[in-house]
Order: structure tokens, then C-alpha cells, then sequence
């Protein structure tokens, strides 16, 4: 099923930036290897295994099953069950939290795979090792040799029956590449909801609630509580649960489900969380309360409280996976080394200074509010303008009404989905929150950025300073991915 934070990335084409994975030495006499053509070739590759899992369901079109992906992965071996797990639900924040959580693990001294939904730039993204990507060639190869056990799979449908998604393909990939790595634990990151995602065969012995909002309503419920226990259904039997903060609706379906199967409860504000913060150069310092007790001065070089609670969140988490708690630490200052370490590409990523440009995955107004706030707080820009293209599906006026207080101008744009809201549509709401004197409408994502850039530059007041504009691009995780692209940045 596709991810919460899913904005489905339109797959690799022969226009963009495509970068191979290390090549593996040469302990023959051959001649020179031509890197080029490896590369070219690994780029063919990818592409036709790419078209092959476009041909399957789309990560937008989900039917609640785990019968596919579980009869795949017995096929295989079960690799799911060859390594500990822990598994991250939520609406916003999964994606940074288990990143955060494989650089602690990381430097902990154990071998990470990391399996995320959406990707920014490129597919391989999604499949992470030793905190890296895996290359084209691993991606291509895990894919044929699970190949013939998909067909399989495929084959015992019905004729009314859904082939394999490609979600759950990709899933079955990434059980595959951490079985023959092999990992000493897996970070899995939910695609929609938690009960019937394809991840969910895994048994994971911690399980991560990120804060739960408002999003995918048409297929996890109207209201916080329905939506809260479709993701609680990662929780397994006598495990343990780590919550972050929730609205109380949200709250109580997580601890109903907890209690249903015996799991430990740990929430946030109450046996772990954020002692202080105070905003740095490049991040923030935090003081932080663990199960286990306080780790002090670590810094965090990510802005905003909603990062400062997700180190909170990530540490609780890998202190119940080794067993710290009742005054059982873990190493302050190996603690201290893995956040200052973290990187969340898409998350206020900043990509070109003077002036500055931001980019943030923000997709949904839950995620947009958080942004605002950390802009407002944290920021101190003479003028911002926003670059902002967003899904078709998603709650554009929601977006839009939570960054209005915080930018100057609006630069309307899309990303190349074929998902993307037309222009227009986007124009007619922006116009509705901004004001028609503050709205720009440019098509072209590129083209937008270069407008955002000369609105900053160009001050409407000749005695106002050049210097101290920024500009923000989000409104999508394609349209950040994308902005990503433009500026130079490779997948990460």
C-alpha cells in the first residue's frame, strides 16, 4: 500500500540524473573497465525494471490484503523473519524518525537496512544499507530474483483476484536485500495506514506511532480515531509501543490497541520527550529525556520542535530495542555523534544560500503547520516567497491557509506527476487565501524558482535591503524531489 507521506514520484526517465552505484573491483586482467557504459547500462536496466512494476497496481490503487505480500514472502524464505524489526506508523515525521533511529542504531555498531516510501529523486532511495541507497545494480538484481516467485504468486490469482502491487513488490525487494546483506535490524517504514500495509507481515518487536492527522481519509476513516487505529495496527502482541505526543482521539485508539495485545506502552510527555531546545547554527540542542534518563547537549542539525520531538521519539525507540530503561542508558556520547550526524533530504533542506532556498516535503496541512511554525520561529527572512505545487488529491487550501501567515508571495507551479493539481485550480485557491497581489502563476517548476529568486532580489522599497530573502518550495514530495534534482543534489 502506499505510504502516507506517499506523492508517487514520477518513475525514472531518460531526461534525468541518474547515478550508479559503486563498482565492484576488477580482480581480473580485462581491459580497463569503461564506467560510462556500466553506467548507461545500469541506467537501461533500472529503467525497464522500472516499467515492469508500472505496469502492476499503482501505489495509489490499494485493496486491504496481506495475502499477496505473505505468500510472496513464504516463497522466499520469509526474510522478514531472518532480522529484529522496527516498524514506523504515523501521518507526518516517519521518514525523518527512522532515519534518525538507523543513525543511532548505526552508530551503535549494528548493520542498518532502512526501507522508506516515498523517494525523492530516485527509486533506489527506498532501499537503504549501511545508510546509503542501494545501487542500480543491486535494485535491478534483487528485482529478477524474486522475479520468478512473483509470477508464481501472480499466477494463483483469480481472475477477479489483483496481481502483486508494486508497493508490494517493492516490499518484498527490500525483505529480499536485507536478508542477503544481511542486516542486524530493519527499520520499515508504513506505506498507508499500518493494518494492511504490506510491511505489517513483519514482526516487529518495537513499534513507532509518529503523530496521526488527517490524511487518506477516504480509505482509513472520517475521523482521528478510526484513522489512529488503522496505524495502530503495527503494534504486535506482548511488543513494545513507543507514541509520540497525540490529539486525544488519536491517543486513545493507539492505547486501546495496546491493550488488546499486551504490548508495553511508552508515550511521549509522560515516560520520555523534549527536556529543552534551544535553536543553534545549522540545527538545535536539545536536552532530552529518554526511558532510560537525560541525555544532554545533543545537537540536532535540523530545525524545528516537530524534529526536536522526532529525536525524542527515534531515541526512545532504540533504548526499548536494546533493553535501557530504569536508569540504563545508552552512550551519551555515541547518542551525541548519531544525531549530529543526521540528515533529512526534503525536510527544510537548504540548497542554495544568497539567497536562501528551502525545500520541504510538506504535503498535507498537519505537515504545512509544522513548516510555518518553524519558519516563524526559527527564521528571520526580510522576505519569503513560496514555490508550491501539490497533489490533485491532496487538501491544497489546507496547505495553503497554514503557510499564508508566514510568506510574503506565492509562486504557483507543478510538478511533472501526472497526479499534480492543474495550475489553475491551485491559482483559484491560493488567490482565495493570498490575495490576487500576491499570487504568481508559472507552470514550469524551474521556471517558478527563478521568479520566487527575483521577487527577493528585487525589493518593492528602493531603501529596503537586497540581502535576507528566501524562498521555500513544497507543497509536494515530488515537487521537493524535484527542486532537489534542479539544484544539483543526488538521491540520498
Amino acid at each position: 500500500m502506499p505510504s502516507d507521506d506517499q506523492e508517487f514520484p514520477p518513475e525514472l526517465t531518460e531526461g534525468e540524473n541518474f547515478v550508479a552505484g559503486p563498482l565492484p573491483d576488477d580482480e581480473t586482467d580485462a581491459e580497463p573497465v569503461d564506467e560510462a557504459a556500466i553506467d548507461a547500462e545500469a541506467r537501461r536496466e533500472l529503467l525497464a525494471v522500472e516499467a515492469e512494476l508500472n505496469s502492476r497496481w499503482p501505489e495509489t490503487k490499494i485493496e486491504p490484503s496481506l495475502t499477496r505480500i505473505s505468500t510472496l514472502a513464504n516463497l522466499l524464505g520469509d526474510p522478514q523473519r531472518s532480522y529484529p524489526v522496527i516498524h514506523v506508523a504515523g501521518t507526518n515525521g516517519k521518514s525523518s524518525t527512522a532515519r534518525m533511529i538507523e543513525a543511532l542504531l548505526t552508530r551503535l555498531g549494528l548493520r542498518v537496512g532502512r526501507y522508506t516510501s516515498p523517494h525523492l529523486q530516485l527509486v533506489t532511495e527506498r532501499i537503504s544499507i549501511d545508510g546509503a541507497p542501494i545501487s542500480a545494480e543491486t535494485y535491478v538484481n534483487t528485482y529478477r530474483d524474486i522475479q520468478p516467485f512473483m509470477s508464481m504468486v501472480d499466477s494463483a490469482a483469480g481472475d477477479e483476484e489483483p496481481r502483486l502491487s508494486k508497493f508490494e513488490v517493492l516490499t518484498g525487494m527490500a525483505f529480499a536485500a536485507f536478508a542477503d546483506a544481511p542486516v542486524e535490524v530493519a527499520v520499515l517504514e508504513t506505506g498507508l495506514g499500518g493494518r494492511w500495509d504490506a510491511t505489517n507481515i513483519a514482526d516487529a518487536q518495537i513499534s513507532v506511532l509518529t503523530p496521526v492527522g488527517y490524511d487518506h481519509m477516504e480509505y482509513l476513516g472520517a475521523d482521528l480515531h478510526s484513522i489512529a487505529a488503522e496505524k495502530a495496527g503495527i503494534i504486535k502482541p506482548n511488543g513494545v509501543a513507543i507514541v509520540a505526543e497525540q490529539e486525544p482521539d488519536a491517543e486513545r485508539a493507539l492505547l486501546e490497541r495496546a491493550v488488546e495485545v499486551d504490548a508495553t506502552v511508552a508515550r511521549a510527555g509522560s515516560e520520555f520527550g523534549v527536556l529543552s531546545r534551544d535553536i543553534a547554527v545549522g540545527g538545535q540542542l536539545l536536552n532530552l529525556q529518554g526511558l532510560g534518563g537525560v541525555y544532554d547537549e545533543i545537537f540536532l542539525p535540523l530545525h524545528g520542535l516537530h524534529q526536536a520531538k522526532n529525536a525524542a521519539l527515534a531515541l526512545a525507540a532504540v533504548e526499548a530495542f536494546f533493553g535501557a530503561g530504569k536508569e540504563r542508558k545508552l552512550v551519551v556520547d555515541v547518542v551525541r555523534e548519531a544525531f549530529a550526524s543526521v540528515e533529512t533530504p526534503g525536510r527544510l533542506e537548504r540548497v542554495k544560500s544568497a539567497p536562501t532556498v528551502l525545500l520541504d516535503a510538506a504535503h498535507n496541512p498537519h505537515g504545512a503547520a509544522a513548516l510555518a511554525s518553524t519558519l516563524d520561529e526559527e527564521f528571520a527572512f526580510r522576505r519569503l516567497a513560496a514555490v508550491v505545487g501539490v497533489m490533485a488529491d491532496k487538501d491544497a487550501a489546507g496547505i495553503l491557509e497554514a503557510l499564508e501567515p508566514v510568506v510574503d508571495e506565492i509562486v504557483v507551479s507543478r510538478n511533472s506527476s501526472p497526479r499534480a493539481m492543474p495550475v489553475d485550480e491551485l491559482a483559484t485557491l491560493a488567490v482565495s487565501v493570498f490575495g490576487e497581489e500576491r499570487v504568481t502563476v508559472e507552470p514550469r517548476l524551474d521556471t517558478a524558482i527563478e521568479t520566487a529568486v527575483t521577487l527577493v532580489e528585487q525589493p518593492e522599497d528602493p531603501e529596503e535591503p537586497v540581502s535576507g530573502g528566501g524562498v521555500l518550495v513544497t507543497g509536494s514530495v515530488v515537487t521537493a524531489g524535484e527542486a532537489r534534482t534542479l539544484f544539483g543534489k543526488e538521491p540520498a
